[in-house]
């Protein structure tokens, strides 16, 4: 049962359904095939923060995202962790709620609640940043993965303030999350990425024309935001997959990355979907089992040392993995069958 001040609360902060829908937001994707499929995404979140937002227990969001269909049910849980970030500033940074949905139901999509608690983060106070990621001492993924949350805020950045960060292109002032403002940028370029993939309504030509208005130095990570999004949301077929794939060129490891993280965190979750299985195979030449194998087996020390955070040290073993399996099955083709 919904509390008063839950509903101030959620009529106050949730934009509409309609809101988030291309049209309405202006996007050029607005037209493709896919876009009423992407749009359910966005306005999964939205479901899943107005039940965040506006319950009065945790049993009963619980219970409410348990009904979403397995799809979805994770981009509900971003909504809800995003819902559970802002209950806890409002409460003066003292809240549990995230630590409880974090720890608790939401683990399982632990990579996506860490990009809910971005959203969030999109619209509290910088001074407030430092207190958002719960303590999650007992997730294999804590403190690495929350690097997800400024990747979270720069899609939510780019969705909503096209022009600005799409079409100006402009820079985020640098943030020390994890003592690392230059990382800072890096992985808000991910999550830019991966909106460049909905705004443009999943059509290959137009993503990568997308990616290559930005600075070169900006075209790896956004590569990078682009598998992950073309990998775990989906909305294109085969035959576009092996456009997207070609058009990375020099940057396909680092789309080939945004693949793995993808299927680790939907098989993490429980529930893999069929366009998952196709995105790992045309864009990474990988068996869902395989990306699994290759991001188990390159995880990163989070309390190890480097000049990199370890989330960036996970991402450079797997890129390596994946160069270094494509080098090797080049040398075992023969010589007659590989492509000059």
């Amino acid at each position: 049962m919904p509390t008063i001040l839950g509903t101030l609360r959620r009529v106050l902060l949730t934009p509409r359904l309609a809101e988030v829908t291309f049209r309405v937001r202006g996007f050029p994707g607005a037209d493709s095939a896919a876009a009423e499929t992407l749009e359910a995404i966005p306005q999964s979140v939205i479901c899943g923060f107005e039940w965040g937002i506006e319950a009065k227990t945790l049993w009963e969001v619980e219970r409410r995202l348990a009904l979403v269909e397995p799809q979805q049910r994770g981009f509900a849980y971003e909504g809800a962790a995003m819902a559970a970030t802002v209950r806890d500033a409002m409460a003066g940074g003292r809240g549990t709620w995230s630590r409880k949905l974090l720890g608790g139901p939401g683990h399982p999509h632990i990579f996506l609640t860490y990009i809910g608690i971005g959203f969030a983060m999109a619209r509290l106070p910088r001074v407030l940043w430092k207190k958002v990621i719960p303590d999650l001492a007992e997730s294999p993924y804590h403190p690495t993965m929350t690097w997800l949350a400024v990747d979270g805020y720069g899609f939510d950045r780019a969705y909503f303030q096209t022009k600005r960060w799409v079409h100006e292109q402009r820079v985020p002032k640098p943030y020390p999350w994890e003592g690392s403002g230059e990382y800072f940028l890096r992985a808000f370029d991910q999550g830019v990425g991966r909106a460049l993939w909905f705004i443009n309504g999943a059509r290959p030509e137009a993503v990568t024309e997308a990616v290559n208005k930005f600075a070169p130095h900006r075209h790896a990570d956004l590569w990078s935001g682009v598998g992950l999004a073309a990998t775990f949301a989906g909305g294109c077929d085969e035959p576009g997959l092996t456009r997207l794939r070609a058009a990375s060129g020099a940057h396909w490891a680092e789309l080939a990355l945004g693949v793995v993280f993808a299927v680790k965190a939907r098989t993490y979750a429980g529930f893999t979907p069929p366009h998952t299985e196709l995105a790992a195979k045309a864009l990474a030449g990988l068996a869902v089992s395989e990306a699994v194998d290759i991001a188990d087996g390159t995880e990163a020390d989070p309390w190890g040392t480097g000049l990199d955070p370890a989330y960036e040290r996970w991402r450079e073993r797997i890129r390596t993995r994946l160069v270094t399996a494509t080098v090797s099955q080049a040398a075992a083709q023969p010589s007659a069958d590989r492509v000059p």
